[in-house]
């Protein structure tokens, strides 16, 4: 019988087993919670609000923060008046810290997967659509999905894109078209847009009639809005003059500086029922090619199955006309040029 010496290879195996020890031990700080503090305190800008949020307290949000940039051997924050100013470095980690917290939200989701929808739902959608389209829907997705909690967030379509490929979002609701590889799409809802004014301003059956007013001034969302450049292009490529552009976060601020005939807008008609009724605002002849308008269910394609946003597109498609999904980088049949383009945002 011929004896085998295995001694060296034990060595090796603890050596190995050593090494893996030393490299956790010396980033045992960078664990989730850590970096689930420190985004807090991104979001937040104070240590109070942050311990708030978390459920915790102050102590222990100072000593995670103030270990990891021990452990980075750089600030991660500036201190001023009493207040966390983040710094290059801290940015640099919050981009890295919203795609790892992204990933482990995705494994914890993906093991405890199962054929009922559960979890959270991060959702993205434009003012306009969460105040005329969700509120029956999201009441029938809860009354449907009571295990699923949904975290509704609004904002103009490239900021809600940009969500969407940083892993902030589980979907949006944006306007299409929207070409981008990373993304898939779903036609859910159509929608009409109109040109509105004061109700005592007379017809504008043209541009030139919207010329002939002079330069107009111009109430909308902020920038990426795809309605607004819709807008602005339509005027811009009629020759009608642009006396300034007026941004606002809400429609409801953006409707009533109209109604008070500061202005015109473009907005669904979907949003203008009571204020038509009401006499408030007239609405005008607005070309197909910038009144028809699709409102799109975006997500990210190597994202895994998210069983919630599934049943959230089922109640979406049973509450409005939908269409089906389209291949990556392509925009519906009937638009041929985006208004919004987002391989910057990439």
């Amino acid at each position: 019988m011929i004896g085998v010496d295995n001694t060296s290879d034990k060595q090796s195996l603890k050596m190995i087993y050593y090494d893996q020890y030393l490299l956790l031990n010396r980033y045992k700080v960078m664990d989730l919670a850590a970096l689930r503090i420190f985004r807090a305190v991104v979001d937040e800008g104070l240590v109070t609000r942050a311990a708030e949020r978390l459920n915790t307290v102050q102590s222990n949000v100072t000593t995670r923060i103030r270990q990891l940039e021990e452990e980075l051997e750089t600030p991660l924050f500036d201190r001023i008046n009493r207040r966390l100013v983040i710094t290059p470095a801290g940015q640099l980690l919050a981009d890295y810290a919203d795609r790892l917290l992204a990933l482990a939200d995705e494994a914890t989701a993906a093991v405890r997967a199962s054929s009922s929808p559960q979890g959270v739902l991060r959702l993205g959608t434009m003012e306009t659509t969460a105040a005329a389209r969700l509120p029956a829907t999201l009441a029938r997705f809860r009354a449907e999905q009571p295990s699923v909690e949904v975290h509704l967030s609004t904002g103009p379509t490239a900021e809600l894109i940009d969500g969407v490929l940083q892993h902030r979002l589980d979907a949006a609701l944006v306007a299409a078209p929207i070409i981008h590889p990373m993304l898939k799409t779903r036609a859910v809802i159509d929608e009409e847009l109109a040109l509105i004014s004061a109700a005592d301003w007379p017809t504008l059956e043209s541009p030139s009639s919207l010329a002939a007013r002079g330069p107009l001034a111009v109430f909308t969302f902020r920038e990426g809005c795809s309605y607004r450049q819709r807008l602005l292009d339509w005027l811009r490529a009629s020759g009608v003059p642009i006396a300034r552009v007026n941004e606002f976060g809400t429609f409801e601020a953006i409707v009533g500086c109209i109604a008070a005939g500061m202005g015109v807008g473009l907005l669904p008609k979907s949003v203008l029922g009571t204020h038509l009724a009401a006499g408030t605002l007239r609405t005008h002849p607005t070309p197909a090619n910038v009144a028809n308008a699709q409102t799109l269910l975006i997500w990210h394609r190597e994202r895994s199955r998210h069983v919630a946003r599934e049943a959230f597109v089922d109640c979406l498609v049973a509450q409005f006309t939908g269409s089906n999904e389209t291949q990556p980088g392509r925009s519906p049949a009937h638009q041929k040029e985006p208004y919004i383009s987002v391989e910057s945002l990439a």
